[in-house]
């Protein structure tokens, strides 16, 4: 009998360790693949720091033009809801990467833009892995994650992002 419960206890910690590895991707419902890149101060700056928060996680580039027509729709979400209480998470922030090359740019359009959120980072000529993982072809590319760090939405684009987040917020 010991025998059994023993055997039955080393099945499920190896099909739980697999979904948890598998649990891992760019799928609503999955968590979200960890980003760690150089921020606008040069510190290095993490995904996973921001656990706890509504994130949107927006791929853009300052020379993009449909990146840039999107930002306002961006600053006008962070404005009204950074301070807000959701459902799966309290407050919402953005994790802007930038696929920029030129630093000073990236950095004016930052500022041009007024993306007063905290958490830009930016590839400055590196091949970073993550980009892989979240299969960037294309900008602007979005991805909404929960507190912590499940991907709830993808590509959302004008006031669809807005009416997201009225839709996550509790009463």
């Amino acid at each position: 009998m010991r025998f059994l419960f023993g055997f039955v206890v080393v099945l499920c910690c190896l099909n739980l360790e697999g979904v948890a590895q598998s649990n891992v991707g760019i799928q609503i419902g999955n968590n979200a693949p960890e980003i760690v890149e150089k921020s606008i101060t040069g510190q290095s700056l993490k995904l996973s720091s921001l656990t706890g928060k509504i994130v949107l996680i927006d791929f853009w580039a300052s020379w993009c033009k449909p990146c840039r027509n999107e930002n306002p729709f961006v600053v006008a979400a962070y404005e009204k809801y950074k301070n807000s209480s959701f459902k799966g998470g309290s407050g919402f922030t953005v994790f802007s990467v930038s696929l920029d090359k030129d630093g000073s740019a990236w950095k004016s359009a930052v500022k041009d833009d007024r993306m007063a959120w905290e958490n830009h980072v930016c590839l400055l000529n590196s091949q970073a892995s993550y980009m892989q993982k979240y299969n960037i072809s294309m900008i602007p590319t979005n991805f909404l994650i929960d507190g912590h760090g499940i991907i709830i939405a993808t590509n959302l684009r004008g006031e669809a992002l807005e009416s997201k987040l009225a839709s996550l917020k509790k009463n």
